[in-house]
């Protein structure tokens, strides 16, 4: 399951920076054309008049699916803010309970939200919506992407969980303290 679970985290993680790169290759393409454009009216020849059509929505659909399915890699990895200061004040046995609470809280939200974003992806898929756009698309496409991503979120949350109540210790702690040694040395 432990493999399982890591290879689903790299996966959303791979996802994430494809959609990344998808938003710099969209926003480079246009940004070459605007470039040729303006040296093309400097030698006062006709522009290209090149553009790629909603190109704002496409990349804030892009992103927003980004953000969602990197959530549990970062989570994973160590690279989530969270208030490590207050924990590392308590006696152990109550940062584990902190860290108990906090992530069983988290995983009930996590499971809340992930229901709510699969439902709105469901409804807009029923109803058939689509952006207000110049290029109409159909706005389940990105919501069921970042349902996935809360989805995967979940499972970290629940995972890290489990780990806690087994190890007493969360695994991210191990990528913190590789990084801050890595740093070090």
């Amino acid at each position: 399951m432990r493999n399982f679970l890591d290879r689903l985290y790299g996966l959303a993680l791979w996802a994430a920076a494809l959609c990344l790169a998808a938003i710099a290759l969209l926003v480079g393409v246009q940004l070459t054309f605007r470039i040729i454009d303006g040296i093309l009216m400097l030698l006062h020849l006709p522009p290209t008049e090149f553009q790629i059509l909603s190109l704002n929505e496409i990349c804030g659909y892009t992103l927003a699916a980004a953000s969602f399915l990197a959530l549990a890699p970062t989570l994973k990895g160590g690279a989530h803010i969270r208030v490590t200061m207050a924990l590392n004040v308590l006696a152990r046995p109550f940062r584990r309970a902190a860290e108990i609470l906090a992530f069983g809280v988290a995983a009930g939200v996590g499971i809340y939200m992930t229901w709510q974003f699969v439902n709105f992806a469901y409804v807009s898929y029923k109803f058939n919506e689509v952006s207000a756009g110049v290029v109409r698309v159909q706005l389940a496409y990105p919501q069921a992407l970042m349902a996935l991503g809360a989805l995967i979120f979940t499972i970290a949350l629940i995972d890290e969980l489990i780990v806690i109540l087994r190890r007493g210790r969360p695994t991210f702690l191990d990528a913190e303290e590789a990084f801050t040694v890595g740093k070090e040395g």
